[in-house]
């Protein structure tokens, strides 16, 4: 039987349609558990889909995420909140005939370089470094050569599903996700004599990194997803595709560009 988890936004709705899913899968003997899922149910809106993510992103080889949509905008779900019986049936029906469908999506990773030692952490839309004070002052390399030194607001980081966010309100292009890539985004850069910088975003490959040299002595401010840290002590960041991979379960067919026309331009049936 599949073993499952619900995590909800926390607001009525969404916390109604947590239990009337766990009344229906209760009724397919389907088992809940918050430990070890097979399968993660967000119930909310794109940020119950990131905090999902990085509440099981030690597991990522053997969970598959789910989405339903309780806003107006939900780009990580597939499912709305009268579809929740069908979601369901197709579930138990998947059960009785594996193997599970699922779709895997790239990711960025970060080196964080302190004087502490190495952080690695992962991302499931972007991570983000901003000025804490002050305008941002960085370096930034892309394969162990310099590439640009930046003075802005921040540098956007973003995995391809990730384009369709943060990086998309930069001016940023959107990517497929079945690319194995990460883009690199200016954030309200400054260009003068003496800071020159491409002013377009930049797609990296696979096999391609780039690193980040803040400023020494200055805060920055770290996000990554809906994370936010601030930090002094940070040397280098290191970005590159991450080796992991996030899954999505698919019980029906859900095109990428489909997906991308309906939060984006469709709002007929928002």
């Amino acid at each position: 039987m599949i073993t499952y988890w619900v995590v909800d936004r926390g607001d009525e709705l969404s916390r109604e349609l947590a239990e009337q899913f766990h009344r229906l899968a209760g009724r397919h003997g389907m088992i809940r558990e918050d430990r070890h899922p097979e399968i993660v149910l967000s119930v909310g809106g794109d940020g119950t889909m990131l905090q999902a993510f990085h509440l099981y992103k030690a597991q990522l080889d053997r969970i598959a995420f789910v989405g339903i949509h309780t806003g107006h905008l939900g780009f990580f779900a597939d499912w709305k909140p009268e579809e929740i019986g069908e979601l369901v049936r197709a579930m138990h029906s998947n059960a009785e005939n594996p193997p599970l469908k699922v779709v895997q999506y790239p990711l960025v990773e970060m080196q964080i370089v302190s004087p502490g030692g190495v952080e690695t952490e992962l991302a499931l839309n972007e991570f983000t470094l901003k000025g804490a004070e002050a305008t941002l002052v960085a370096q930034v390399n892309i394969n162990d050569e310099m590439f640009e030194m930046f003075r802005g607001d921040g540098i956007c980081i973003s995995t391809p599903i990730g384009s369709t966010a943060y990086n998309k309100s930069l001016g940023g292009g959107i990517l497929h996700p079945s690319l194995e890539a990460i883009q690199i985004a200016e954030i309200a850069s400054i260009n003068n004599r003496i800071y020159r910088t491409l002013g377009s975003s930049v797609i990296l490959p696979r096999h391609h990194h780039c690193d980040i040299y803040p400023k020494a002595g200055r805060s920055v401010l770290l996000t990554l997803d809906h994370l936010l840290v601030r930090r002094s002590d940070i040397q280098c960041i290191r970005c590159g595709v991450a080796s992991q991979k996030v899954r999505f379960a698919r019980f029906r067919p859900f095109p990428f560009w489909t997906r991308v026309r309906e939060s984006f331009i469709d709002f007929k049936d928002q």
